[in-house]
């Protein structure tokens, strides 16, 4: 049976990479493969062959202190991991499988053992991808690559079959009567009580540090090498090396600064690995149908996903007010707006927002424990001027409630008896008028700081004006902004993600590249029109009616620019949406 289970992943993993390999003949993944392809070697091949190194390896650079120190601190996130999967999960133990594998191995005669094992070398797989990637991003720190590489294996792995463990121990501690909120409290009270002791142990032990001459005006890094040097101590002498010790067992082998030191280090690992998969193999307990229950919540997943319901894929979604009443009759484009309101109001929840104005009071709060307090209106000004500028740039982007999320639906959209532009002016609304609001939120914020401040530079109405005719632009400059990656979206829809899916690999990488900047090129020459244009009202207006008039009705102009361009721009997203072939375009 075991070498059934190895033939069935040995061919799906060939299988999947034949898929991608075959697809290669197509031009548009030929060039993203061949720019992905490129990007990976650059930024990180060329680094883990050994053909370049930026600087000396760390571990090998670094004294048998430093390895202590950054050998705790691993233990320390691995222990945070651990504790949080006993304590956050409520659920049984179940494996999971797809709706294919429940309904194939569950009435095979496969045993429970078999199952685990199955989903054991399933695990590999995501395993073995997984350490590359973390192995890519390393390598650019020099040191031996197959060290590294072993070693994330052996922290993943571990990692891996002690999350399955501790899901059946949490089932064993449910059948017994031992609730989830009185594990959660055995647990903390461990943590709590470990932690007490660390504490106990430096007050006694260590010399405190001293902060008298602390000054938050001074640079920080002089005066916080004495919080530093007190955590080193903590870290690696005292209680707490010991009660990180398996942590540390299975760090270690990364660390190794040679091929004796890692040896060494291997068979203590091995052990912990080992014990790890006979705590697995022995546990005696039932998951097949919290398996069948949680592969039923994947596949409903899978299809909300495919749907363009991304966000009922995580969730069970409550009902919530309509944004406005939708009427029986009215222009079409409305019934679009209206519904991709509703579709993106399920981001702005409560726990968005609150979320939100925490971190807002946040940065006030170290604005004012910071700076003086007559120069913060000034930089809350700034800071909300920031945010204008990063909305224009990366909104388009967060926000797909338009053609990228119901393109996967084109075979039904193609069916409405509507022009094409006017169905691609109802999709880009929404995401226009949430962008619009929000940026005109920020812009009323950032003038009304920046023209009450007191501090050097421009007050009053020479901040109002261009606030006023940033105003009229930036609605237009969302519209035709949002244009951009729809238009990609029908030129080469197999480059990016329809609703939650999309390519995946290398070449898809190169794809998002090649958009990326394709992108920034067309927005870039979109504006050149609009800047002809303030150019060409703003310098003779200023020589008769001054700066201020000027500048209103430069922008005006510039507006009046961009609303053109986004006219002619939904023109042609609506001629290319009639031309796009369900059929071709969307095809598996």
């Amino acid at each position: 049976m075991l070498s059934a289970l190895l033939y069935l992943q040995f061919h799906s993993l060939k299988n999947r990479l034949l898929m991608r390999f075959k697809r290669l003949k197509q031009p548009k993944y030929l060039l993203g493969g061949i720019v992905g392809a490129l990007y990976f070697y650059f930024y990180f091949f060329r680094y883990l062959f050994g053909l370049h190194h930026p600087g000396p390896a760390l571990p090998s650079a670094a004294s048998p202190a430093d390895l202590s120190l950054y050998e705790s601190l691993g233990a320390l996130v691995l222990l945070v991991v651990v504790s949080v999967a006993w304590l956050v999960p409520r659920e049984r133990a179940a494996l999971a499988f797809t709706e294919a594998e429940v309904a194939i191995l569950f009435p095979a005669p496969l045993s429970r053992r078999g199952l685990i094992h199955f989903k054991l070398f399933r695990s590999q797989a995501a395993i073995f991808f997984t350490t590359l990637f973390l192995l890519l991003i390393t390598s650019r720190r020099g040191g031996h690559a197959w060290i590294h590489a072993l070693g994330l294996w052996l922290i993943l792995s571990t990692l891996n079959l002690h999350f399955l463990a501790s899901s059946f121990a949490r089932t064993m501690l449910l059948d017994r009567g031992i609730t989830t909120w009185r594990r959660r409290l055995a647990i903390l009270a461990l943590l709590f009580a470990s932690a007490g002791l660390v504490l106990l142990w430096a007050l006694r032990t260590l010399p405190h540090p001293d902060f008298s001459g602390f000054d938050p005006s001074q640079p920080l890094e002089p005066q916080l090498q004495t919080l530093k040097s007190y955590g080193h101590q903590i870290l690696v002498s005292g209680p707490l090396p010991w009660l990180l010790f398996p942590f540390r067992i299975a760090v270690h082998p990364y660390l190794a600064p040679d091929a004796p030191a890692f040896l060494r280090a291997l068979l203590p690992a091995l052990l912990l690995l080992a014990l790890h998969y006979i705590w697995v193999i022995r546990s005696n307990v039932a998951f097949e149908e919290a398996s069948v229950e949680a592969s039923r919540k994947i596949a409903d997943k899978v299809a909300a996903l495919r749907a363009g319901n991304w966000r009922a894929a995580g969730k069970q979604l409550k009902v919530k007010r309509a944004p406005f009443t939708l009427r029986s009759s009215g222009s079409p484009a409305v019934a679009f707006f209206w519904k991709n309101l509703i579709s993106a109001g399920q981001a702005f929840t409560v726990r968005t927002w609150l979320i939100i104005a925490s971190a807002g009071l946040i940065f006030c709060f170290a604005l004012a424990r910071t700076v003086d307090t007559t120069g913060l209106p000034t930089l809350a000004g700034m800071f909300a001027g920031m945010l204008l500028i990063w909305s224009l740039l990366v909104g388009p982007q967060l926000l797909r409630q338009d053609l990228r999320q119901d393109l996967l639906h084109a075979e039904i959209l193609k069916t409405y008896p509507l022009p094409g532009w006017q169905l691609v002016l109802g999709e880009l609304l929404a995401p226009a008028a949430i962008l619009s609001a929000i940026q005109w939120f920020l812009l009323l914020l950032a003038v009304a700081m920046l023209s009450g401040s007191s501090g050097p530079g421009p007050t009053g109405p020479a901040i109002i004006a261009p606030g006023i005719g940033a105003a009229f632009i930036l609605p237009m400059l969302n519209l035709l902004t949002l244009q951009i990656p729809n238009a990609a979206v029908l030129l080469f829809p197999a480059w990016f993600r329809l609703g939650k899916e999309g390519a995946q690999g290398i070449e898809a990488t190169g794809q998002r590249i090649i958009s990326m900047f394709g992108q920034l090129l067309a927005f870039i020459v979109a504006l050149i029109p609009a800047a002809a244009a303030f150019a060409i009202v703003f310098f003779p207006v200023r020589m008769f009616l001054g700066l201020n008039p000027a500048l209103l009705l430069a922008c005006l102009a510039a507006a009046i620019v961009l609303a053109a361009e986004a006219a002619a721009g939904l023109l042609l997203l609506g001629w290319l949406f009639e031309r796009f072939d369900v059929s071709v375009e969307l095809a598996p």
